[in-house]
Order: C-alpha cells, then sequence, then structure tokens
C-alpha cells in the first residue's frame, strides 16, 4: 500500500475527542497550520510566564517523565507533529509516504533548516539523532523504536526508514519526544550537557535554566514555523502550592498557570480566564503484581470493585473529566465502549473476591504515593470499607520514578500517565515488558499479538478501530493497572494572554500573544 499519511482524507477515522474540542476547534485549527494567520487576539510579541513544571532532563532521550514533553516541545522540533485531533501532520518533514508493505517510511525534509546553534538539519542529522534514541544504552525511548532496522539518508532532504515489520505509527510516534531531533553537534561534544542546554530545532532556544527554580526562553527566528510563533519570551516555573496558584496568577508571579479543579471557582472569582482542554492523562494506580497480595489476581480485582471512581472524581477533580476504567478518554479512537463501566463499585463483590483470595478477614496494604493528602487519603477511606487496611508513605517526588519503575520496589503506587503521540507508544509504556509505568514487566502474549497488529494496521484501514480498540479491552482486562478518572488539562491565565489552543496530546502555544 502505498500511502501519503499527511492527506487529511484520514482524519475522521483516525482522529479523537473531535466532538469534545468542538468549542475550541475554531481557535486551535486557525492556530496549528503550517505559517497561517492565526486568530489569538493582541498585538504580537511579549512574554508568558507559565506555571507548570520544569522537566526531568532536557534530553528528550533521557526525559523520564511524560510531562516534560510540554517543555521540550517549546526548544525542540520532529519530523511530524499533532494538530489538535492528534493526527500527526508536516513538521520538519514536508510529507511521508510507506513502501506498499508498510515496512518502510520515507520522509522528505524542508529546505534550509538548521538548529539553535547553527548547524545544518538535513538528513545525516536526522539519522544520527534517531539512531542515538535507537542505540545509546540509557535512553528511555529505544523502545519505542524497535520496530526501526535501518535509518538511511540517500539525500540531503531524504531520511528512510527501513522497518523490521510494517508499522503504520511512525508519524504519530515520531510528533512526540521519541521523535524530538537534536543537534548532533551538541551530544556529539557534550552529551551529558544536554540536560540543561537543550539545543534543538524547536520555535524557541533556552537562554537560562536554574534546575527546580526557572526557565528562560527566547522566540528561534530560525524555527520552520516561525510566523506562528508570535511571543518574544518564554518563562516555566514549578507551580506552588494549589492553594496558591490563583493568588500567584493574580499577582503576576505567572500570567498563564496549571490549576487544579479546585480552583476553577476561585480564578474565575479573580476575574481569570479559564480553559478545560481535553488531554490524554489519565489518574492510575500501578500495581506490582510480583508482589504481595497482588500477586493473586484476585486481590487486584478486589481492589478495582472496592474503589469508588464516581466519589473520586468529585472530590479530588471537583467533577472536571470523567470516570475511567482504560486509559483512553471518551472520544479517542482507542476508546472501547465495552469497557465503559467494568470495575463498578461494588463493595459486596470486593470482600467476596477478597475471601476468594484467601482474606476473609480482609488485607493490609501499603499505598506509596509522593503527597498523602487527597487520594491517597480517600482511597484508604473507601478500602476500609472492604476490609483493607491501608498504610500511606510518602516518597520524594524528585525519587519516584527511580523507587517506582527502576527499582520496582513498591506495590502500590499513585500517579497519572499522561498519554502518548501514538497509541501503540501508550501501550509499550503501561503495557510492556519493558514499560516503564509497568512495574510487574510482564505482558501476556494476546496482548503483545493485539498491539502488534494495531501497529502493523494502516491509520486510514477501517479496521484500526476495531483492531486498537480490542487492544484496549485486553489490556485493561489482563493487567493489573486501575484506572480512576480522566484529568483535563485546566489552564488559568490573565485576560492580557490571548487564549490558548487546545491541543490534546503536546500543549503548544502557537497565535499566543501576551504583554
Amino acid at each position: 500500500m502505498n500511502a501519503p499519511i499527511s492527506t487529511r482524507s484520514t482524519l475522521a477515522r483516525r482522529s479523537f475527542l473531535g466532538l469534545a474540542l468542538g468549542t475550541a476547534a475554531t481557535l486551535a485549527l486557525a492556530a496549528c497550520g503550517s505559517g497561517t494567520p492565526v486568530t489569538a487576539g493582541g498585538a504580537a510579541g511579549g512574554t508568558v510566564k507559565w506555571g507548570w513544571a520544569l522537566p526531568t532532563s532536557w534530553d528528550p532521550v533521557l526525559s523520564s517523565a511524560g510531562w516534560d514533553v510540554h517543555d521540550l516541545s517549546l526548544v525542540y522540533a520532529g519530523l511530524t507533529k499533532l494538530n489538535e485531533k492528534g493526527d500527526a501532520v508536516p513538521a520538519l518533514a514536508t510529507g511521508w509516504t510507506y513502501s506498499p508493505d508498510g515496512t518502510a517510511v520515507t520522509f522528505k525534509l524542508r529546505d534550509g533548516l538548521s538548529f539553535s546553534d547553527g548547524t545544518p538539519l538535513d538528513s545525516a542529522a536526522v539519522k544520527k539523532s534517531l539512531d542515538r534514541g535507537r542505540t545509546d544504552p540509557k535512553s528511555l525511548v529505544a523502545p519505542q523504536l524497535v520496530h526501526i532496522k535501518e535509518i538511511t539518508a540517500p539525500d540531503p532532504q531524504t531520511v528512510v526508514l527501513t522497518l523490521t515489520q510494517a508499522d503504520y505509527q511512525l508519524p504519530n510516534l515520531l510528533a512526540g519526544k521519541t521523535g524530538m531531533i537534536v543537534s548532533p553537534k551538541a551530544f556529539e561534544g557534550d552529551a551529558a550537557g544536554l540536560a540543561s542546554r537543550p539545543v534543538g530545532a524547536g520555535p524557541f532556544t533556552l537562554s537560562s535554566y536554574t534546575q527546580n527554580a526557572k526557565a528562560v526562553l527566547k522566540r528561534n527566528p530560525g524555527y520552520w514555523d516561525a510566523s506562528s510563533i508570535k511571543l518574544d519570551n518564554f518563562e516555566i516555573y514549578p507551580l506552588p502550592d494549589a492553594s496558591t496558584v490563583v493568588a500567584a496568577l493574580q499577582s503576576g508571579q505567572y500570567n498563564v498557570a496549571q490549576i487544579p479543579g479546585s480552583q476553577v471557582a476561585a480564578a474565575k472569582a479573580a476575574g481569570l480566564e479559564v480553559q478545560v482542554i481535553p488531554s490524554l492523562v489519565v489518574a492510575v494506580l500501578d500495581i506490582n503484581p510480583t508482589k504481595a497480595p497482588f500477586d493473586n489476581p484476585l486481590v487486584v480485582q478486589a481492589l478495582k470493585y472496592a474503589i469508588d471512581r464516581e466519589a473520586l472524581l468529585k472530590t479530588q477533580q471537583f467533577g472536571f473529566g470523567d470516570v475511567s476504567y482504560q486509559p483512553f478518554p471518551k472520544g479517542y479512537v482507542g476508546y472501547d465502549a465495552g469497557s465503559a463501566d467494568l470495575f463498578p463499585h461494588d463493595p459486596a463483590k470486593a470482600k467476596e473476591l477478597l475471601a476468594q483470595a484467601g482474606h476473609p478477614d480482609g488485607v493490609e496494604l501499603t499505598i506509596t504515593t509522593t503527597a498523602a493528602q487527597g487520594l491517597p487519603e480517600q482511597l484508604q477511606a473507601q478500602l476500609k470499607e472492604v476490609g483493607i487496611k491501608t498504610t500511606i508513605e510518602v516518597i520524594p517526588a524528585a525519587q519516584a520514578t527511580q523507587i517506582i519503575y527502576i527499582q520496582h520496589s513498591r506495590a502500590l503506587f499513585t500517579d497519572q500517565f499522561a498519554g502518548r503521540d501514538s497509541a501503540p507508544q501508550a501501550f509499550q509504556v503501561l503495557f510492556g515488558e519493558q514499560g516503564l509505568m509497568n512495574p510487574g514487566r510482564s505482558t501476556p502474549p494476546e496482548l503483545k499479538a493485539a498491539v502488534d497488529l494495531v501497529s502493523r494496521t494502516p491509520l486510514d484501514s477501517p479496521d484500526y478501530p476495531k483492531n486498537l480498540q480490542a487492544a484496549t479491552a485486553l489490556a485493561v482486562r489482563t493487567m493489573p493497572n486501575v484506572f480512576l478518572y480522566s484529568v483535563p488539562r485546566i489552564l488559568a491565565r490573565q485576560k492580557s494572554v490571548s487564549a490558548i489552543p487546545e491541543f490534546t496530546v503536546v500543549q503548544r502555544f502557537e497565535g499566543v500573544t501576551a504583554p
């Protein structure tokens, strides 16, 4: 099959959240084009001070948090990017073409591309950058690139990815952190320096960085789509306590910030604009099934039935979002309607399952978390009702990845999954044998086969939704992850900042203006 994936004729089948994004469509469509005039109000220029989170690393190959992609996308660009519906569209590449059997994909680069260090961004640079992601011993993106057999650069503007099998997810996959192109001069000269001194070809360049405190960026005039970037400067700050973020917005410490659902009313009362942007983020309990008592699947099932997700959504999110039993939100092509109410709150059934598991008088658990208040405490109260006695263990957020996902030393952890650019990529992270958020490091053979079929299915095939939803249904029935509720991105901003484009997967700021 020869499929130029950049065509928009396939959007109806491939896109997600189209209905949910309806109110945002006008702005987002205007803001995501290639140099297309934008509709954002106000004059060009200015500075956005964004209250969000600073990255674990500015090196996309070593970044260990899904949230980092929002920061990294400010300084890096990929061959593709995702539009407001989550579909891959051209970026550094003008387009791409698959071989008839789907085992090779050819990207054509734009003319005159360069990195922020002034070196050319040609096919040789793309090959080196992607090869580093595939082969660096410390790479955290390598498991997502296993289907790439070889990368060649037959001429300066052509990149050919030869695959070990048909994989039609590459354009989506390369739109995110996995496909961010890094200057070879930077990583060949001082790879360790990328952690704090990124060199990419994105809309901004990092001019100063204080770890855990502040990042200052300036507009990159050499960005391939520089006309869509109206801001001169961009600053990123870590968020304060949720109870003080509105005050920080009012004082001008930030002029755009992520706020929790609990602060929406206060933000509006303070005269701030609030946007609730659908996202792929979902609250989840990570379970290590190699550790007791979760080595008994019946205990895992009991936990799933013991939790009152509606109550969690109401209390923890103030109703923003949806109850979820799966990794994908309603409206996404991979959302399985048959799993919409898979583990309803049923205390009696939870007790019955515990008894079958040999715990008629209940069981004791430890909930590991980075903040005791809120979700862990509510879970503790809910689980007590079915005889599950819990202890809450708080670990430093900075050590969570090491303790939970590298050492695999805890049985139950409260977390959020930030979603991924490609659905099989999300499966790999959550359920893959090398998946960061799969502490048990095991995957049923039938699930691996189902995800493999998804990768082999062209995105514009009528079979794609069916195959993807089947993989979702299988995953939520065979894997221990306990999904709780979706988490929209809630952004509050001063009125002097124009509306923020509502990109579902990666928050970008095309067309945004500020004082």
